[in-house]
């Protein structure tokens, strides 16, 4: 039986107490602390139900849990209890709908006691009713009466959870449009039931709030903006609000859908999300603080002051639409205040406290009017739509024909609102839903379309109820049984019964966090979180006293950390480490206590087990838990100066491993090197000494002995991947001091060598922490390398914040494993060296000895849309050979406004050449010759423009799919690459297609040709790089190795370089067809690639930011520089003889120089070509984002274009 009612849930402060920083332990009340799942019914062990969603606990109290010193106050406003409904959206878009009821609810005495919290305190609580079905009319007048009924001074007539317990289990979901379920908590009679499947979906929420927070002309601003798939956030200081108008809003583009991320009410810790690329449509609370963020391109609407700002103009809804659209809700509008945050009973008062707004001005009739005014609005803009659905495999729709049809009829060119619109994942959606389905026998647009074709009223499109739904009646038999007069009446909201393994766990966590604190009242009088009663119980110890007290907890903690230990070395591979019981009890027994009794009992707990015969392999999921604690129990042990609980953490940790896809065992200890201790010289002096001091061979030759010793030093700095420099410097600093001989330097200036190959051999280069990424490759809108290493994200938090990331995610894997997406947020994620990577290098800018410049960057305007396609006119493709074509160095662009603009650089102020019409869809690529202009569209047409005169030449058609790649060849020939998967060769002389020269088995998205060979390379959404001969007509290899999409190709000579979305690069021989290498040391997909050709040397950008340069050798290829100046996925490189021009997605540029060796002059980087590449300039970063970036490295200009449609210009070489 579908039920009304999935889960009753109450939220609010744990057992395990963390701040929303992830700080453990009580504060005070002036700190805001992470909500936890306190009770559930039906209840976590029962199998036949699923688990409520992990993000629920965090996000129906967005702002925290708060600590106050009184509880309700019918005199204080700010103390009543708020009603407010949340919509969770689950990775694969269905949407959970939750009702919330926050108040104030005594503290646990339990956890006052454990944690110090003065009496009689009071803390933030939420209890919800969560649901599958949009009913949020009868989910709040349910949980209200339950909440009402728990302070009821009169009582309950039964035990409220059985109360709970039957409402949820018996109250079954109603037939849409036949049935009506009747039921009842105590006295009050409550009824739920669904319209008809054939009308409008099912909107339980009143429309009214969205009209009267915005007026007409912002409320239609709005529309357009949802239509247009823009990153939209909604402000309010009501949380209803914020749910309330997404829902409408969303519920107006019917029958459209809502394709992108959907939080209507984000929690505050995420306010970080809001810089993210991709759509979204979000809401958050007007007390948040945005200015640290860049808010490019994000709609901001404020509900509160009807205001909508944004840094992009969103194009407008075209006439007659809109004036019909405008007129027509005009006329339904009648505002009306209401109170949509109060209750609707009475809480410790009289019911007039909690006044219901008078509603009678607007009701469901008003409702149901205005979606169908805006349902007329899309008959009408969409007027014959059916008509340009082409038949074919795909059921393609025909936008160029539906856009010229349209200015037919309206006299007026192709709106860029419409085109736009018709380009949107809403529509494609809402296409492949319709055609060929049972949804389209019900499609109220269609049928509205045909009703105002006929004249008809369109009320007739509605079903009409025939009959009245049938009556079922849910009644409780527990309720008003004869001679039953017992009353339950309660003073906080009761708890669920618990099972004997959580009453357990609720008491072992408790303890632990009572037994550090008592601890450190003890031992650290100047703790802030103890009472003064405590110092002074520790104080009448005597010390004989003291030292039994500290002994006996010791041991205690001791005998806690082994069962812990071992209990965690039981996890499963479905078990998430980081929320698991063990793990959270023993962090908190490494942080809580002053003395380090946690962290130095844990290392040794771990000794014991390898002791005792353990082997030390680990599962992924124990891997990534110890290795977080071990840093935790380092980090602690360095504050402290507790040198021999590092010492024998870093002893240990080369002892535990896990193996890796290819079986090769990944220590634990390599996962350590961001800790700083391991650069300091003092702590492996330490070492040596201890070493040297436990050495069983002490009669051996002195310098024997210290040889010994320093090789084991040497393996363990090996393993961590200490730089080579660095550990060679500690090394011969002790043993320098020990006068060994230098036999003996050689000796291990060898080994130490040897050691680091086979480690990267083994690993490849080692890297400090990079920035996040979730498993599909999407990086936090923010770094989180700012979080210190003795800081732990806090639990609820990141799963949170990992729902968050599911939601921008395309993954649906991703979205399925929170524990991937938990561990990647708590784990460092890399190995480079610190010094090349985690800051930028000395050479990497200019020297002291130059001079200090600044460059010029100017903003070019026209494209009222973002720019998809940029190029640049290079000499070599207009075959300048004297310097006498002043269209080189022009600057091409293509925008969604289907336009594209040439722009002459040397013509300040007057920068635009030309524009040139003809698409009917967004631009994606554009190549050009001595005098002409192609330029390939997702309107699946290229078109070949005269340069000069601006005038279209030829239209060729015959792709399939929107076109990705053009080249123009010599002899009048075009090539082009689409979607559909075929390379295609054309005649612009005759307006013909010549050949198709290559098909591939999905979408092309790169391509490279050799003029001079007649050798073709294209790659794309099939992971092959395809190779062919155009002139023998003939498929020469399908180059096989990368598991996901290819987004760059560089092809010189006989070698052909690939990036693709598997996070590798690949090299290829074309003539042999084999892969000659992979480089594999980024962390995100590698968007572009390039070819060093003075060098032999491969560059690559990845969007994880970073820029690497490879560089031959024999038998093999390495990295040889990393650039971490950019913080953004790189969208371009370009390399020439001498520079190199670097283009990111988050409008940082950079020009770098490799400055030319003149003859007999000594080079400090002849070892290293590649590494000589040094940084030139790079201008100040502004507000925008990104899509396409272009260089013209001859005279050391970068164009980026955004998605603003702005592109912006800088010029190196001007001086200010």
């Amino acid at each position: 039986m579908a039920r009304v009612f999935e889960y009753f849930v109450v939220c609010g402060i744990g057992p395990e107490i963390r701040t929303l920083d992830g700080n453990r332990g009580f504060h005070g009340t002036g700190f805001m602390y992470l909500s936890s799942l306190l009770d559930q019914f039906p209840s976590s062990n029962n199998s036949l139900y699923p688990p409520p969603p992990p993000q629920l606990s965090t996000c129906v109290l967005p702002a925290g849990v708060e600590f106050y010193s009184s509880g309700f106050d019918p005199n204080d406003v700010s103390t009543f209890p708020r009603s407010y409904p949340i919509v969770l959206t689950e990775g694969d878009g269905s949407k959970i709908y939750v009702s919330c009821i926050a108040f104030r609810d005594p503290v646990s005495e339990d956890i006052a006691e454990a944690y110090r919290i003065p009496a009689n305190s009071f803390a933030d609580k939420c209890i919800c009713l969560v649901s599958r079905s949009p009913s949020f009319s009868v989910l709040r007048y349910a949980l209200e009466e339950i909440f009402t009924l728990c302070f009821s001074p009169t009582g309950s007539s039964k035990p409220l959870w059985d109360v709970v317990a039957f409402m949820v289990s018996n109250v079954p979901l109603p037939t849409p449009g036949k049935d009506r379920v009747l039921f009842a908590i105590e006295n009050c009679l409550l009824s739920v039931e669904a319209p008809p499947k054939d009308g409008l979906p099912h909107a339980d929420i009143s429309f009214q709030p969205l009209v009267q927070c915005l007026d007409v002309d912002n409320l239609i601003k709005l529309f357009a903006a949802v239509l247009l798939e823009r990153r939209i956030l909604l402000r309010s200081n009501k949380y209803s609000l914020l749910t309330l108008v997404s829902e409408a809003i969303c519920h107006l583009i019917y029958p459209f859908r809502w394709q992108h991320v959907y939080i209507p009410l984000l929690f505050f810790s995420g306010v970080d999300y809001i810089d993210a690329p991709t759509p979204y449509m979000m809401g958050l609370h007007s007390g948040v603080d945005t200015t640290g963020l860049t808010m490019d391109g994000v709609v901001v609407v404020d509900l509160e002051y009807n205001r909508i700002t944004t840094s992009e103009e969103i194009p407008p809804i075209p006439e007659p639409e809109l004036s019909s659209l405008r007129g027509e809700i005009m006329k339904l509008l009648y505002p009306k205040v209401v109170g949509i945050d109060q209750m609707k009973g009475s809480f410790g008062g009289s019911p007039e406290q909690y006044p219901r707004g008078d509603s009678k001005s607007w009701g469901e009739e008003h409702d149901l009017q205005l979606r169908l005014i805006f349902l007329k609005f899309f008959a009408s803009i969409l007027s014959g739509y059916r008509n340009f659905i082409e038949n074919g495999s795909n059921h393609v729709f025909n936008t160029q024909a539906f856009m010229k049809k349209r200015s037919r009829s309206t006299n007026q060119p192709p709106e860029s609102m419409i085109t736009q619109f018709l380009d949107s994942h809403g529509f494609l959606d809402y296409l492949e839903r319709g055609i060929g389905s049972d949804e389209n026998n019900n499609n109220l647009l269609d049928k509205l379309q045909d009703a105002i074709g006929r004249g008809q009223n369109p009320m007739s499109i509605l079903p009409s109820p025939l009959t009245e739904p049938e009556i079922i009646t849910i009644s409780d038999p527990g309720v008003g049984i004869a001679g039953s007069g017992a009353k339950y009446c309660y003073d906080r909201f009761p708890s669920y019964i618990r099972t004997e393994e959580q009453e357990e766990k609720r008491k072992a966590i408790l303890l632990a966090a009572s037994g550090a604190l008592e601890y450190a009242g003890r031992y650290n009088p100047s703790s802030p979180s103890v009472h003064l009663g405590k110092e002074s119980m520790a104080e009448s110890l005597s010390p004989r006293e003291r030292a039994a007290e500290r002994e006996r907890m010791v041991l205690d903690i001791k005998v806690k950390l082994q069962g812990l230990w071992l209990r965690l070395l039981r996890l499963g591979s479905t078990d998430d480490p980081l929320s698991s019981f063990e793990y959270g009890t023993i962090l908190a027994l490494i942080e809580s206590d002053a003395e380090g009794i946690g962290g130095s009992g844990f290392v040794e707990c771990i000794g014991e087990h390898i002791h005792s015969g353990w082997l030390g392999q680990l599962t992924e999921e124990q891997f990534v838990a110890v290795k977080e604690l071990l840093k935790t129990a380092i980090s602690r042990a360095t504050s402290r100066n507790d040198m021999a609980t590092v010492r024998d953490a870093l002893e240990v940790s080369a002892e535990m491993f896990k193996k890796d896809s290819n079986n090769v065992p990944d220590y634990v200890q390599r996962h350590l090197l961001s800790l700083s201790i391991w650069e300091e010289l003092r702590f492996w002096e330490g070492y040596f000494d201890y070493l040297m001091d436990q050495s069983s061979s002490k009669e051996a030759n002195y310098v024997t002995l210290v040889t010994a010793q320093l090789v084991i030093m040497a393996s363990h700095m090996a393993g961590l991947g200490l730089p080579d420099n660095d550990a060679w410097y500690i090394i011969e600093t002790i043993a320098e001091k020990n006068n060994i001989g230098y036999k003996q330097f050689i000796k291990l200036r060898g080994l130490l060598s040897h050691i680091q190959l086979l480690r990267i051999g083994y690993w490849g280069n080692s890297c400090v922490k990079v920035q996040s990424v979730s498993s599909s490759g999407l990086a936090s809108p923010h770094s989180q390398d700012a979080v210190g290493e003795s800081q732990q994200p806090a639990e609820a938090s990141g799963v949170g914040r990992s729902w968050v990331q599911s939601m921008f995610s395309r993954d649906t894997a991703a979205r399925t494993n929170s524990f991937g997406r938990v561990r990647r947020w708590t784990s460092d994620n890399g190995t480079l060296d610190a010094k090349s990577i985690g800051s930028p290098r000395k050479s990497d800018f200019p020297t002291a000895g130059q001079k200090k410049a600044q460059s010029v960057v100017r903003i070019l305007r026209g494209h009222n849309g973002a720019v998809t396609a940029l190029h640049c006119v290079t000499r070599r493709e207009v075959w300048d050979l004297v310097g006498d074509r002043e269209d080189a160095g022009f600057f091409i662009s293509g925008s969604t406004d289907c336009t594209v603009k040439i722009w002459d650089p040397s013509m300040r102020g007057s920068e635009l050449r030309a524009t040139l019409k003809g698409h009917s869809s967004s631009v994606r690529a554009i190549s050009s010759d001595r005098g002409k202009v192609v330029s390939g569209s997702d309107d699946q047409s290229v078109i070949v423009w005269d340069k000069q005169t601006a005038q279209l030449l030829e239209e060729l058609k015959g792709h399939a799919g929107q076109v990705n790649c053009v080249r123009m060849l010599s002899g009048e020939r075009v090539l082009t690459a689409s979607h559909d998967g075929t390379i295609k060769m054309w005649d612009v002389r005759t307006d013909t297609c010549v050949a198709t020269v290559g098909r591939c088995s999905s979408a092309i998205l790169c391509m490279e040709y050799d003029d001079s060979t007649g050798i073709l390379a294209a790659a794309g959404r099939d992971a092959v790089a395809n190779i062919w001969d155009i002139r023998a007509g003939r498929q020469m290899h399908k180059l096989l190795g990368h598991t996901k999409w290819i987004r760059s190709i560089r092809m010189v000579g006989d070698t052909v370089v690939t990036g693709s979305d598997d996070w590798t690069a690949r090299i290829w021989s074309v003539s042999r067809g084999t892969c000659d290498a992979v480089l594999a040391c980024h962390a995100g997909p590698i968007l572009c690639v390039e070819y060093s050709t003075p060098d032999k040397g491969i560059i690559t950008g990845s969007s994880d930011g970073l820029l690497r340069f490879w560089e031959n050798e024999e038998g093999g290829i390495r990295c040889v520089k990393n650039v971490t100046i950019h913080y953004a996925s790189i969208l371009s490189v370009n390399a020439g003889e001498h520079w190199l021009g670097i283009g990111a997605s988050d409008n940082s540029m950079s020009l770098f120089h490799r400055p030319q060796e003149r003859l007999g002059s000594f080079s400090p980087n002849t070892g290293s070509k590649m590494a000589g590449w040094q940084l030139y300039r790079t201008p100040q970063r502004n507000v925008a984002v990104v899509r396409c970036v272009a260089s013209d490295l001859e005279r050391k200009r970068i164009c980026s274009g955004g998605r603003n449609g702005l592109l912006r210009l800088w010029e190196a070489t001007i001086n200010i």
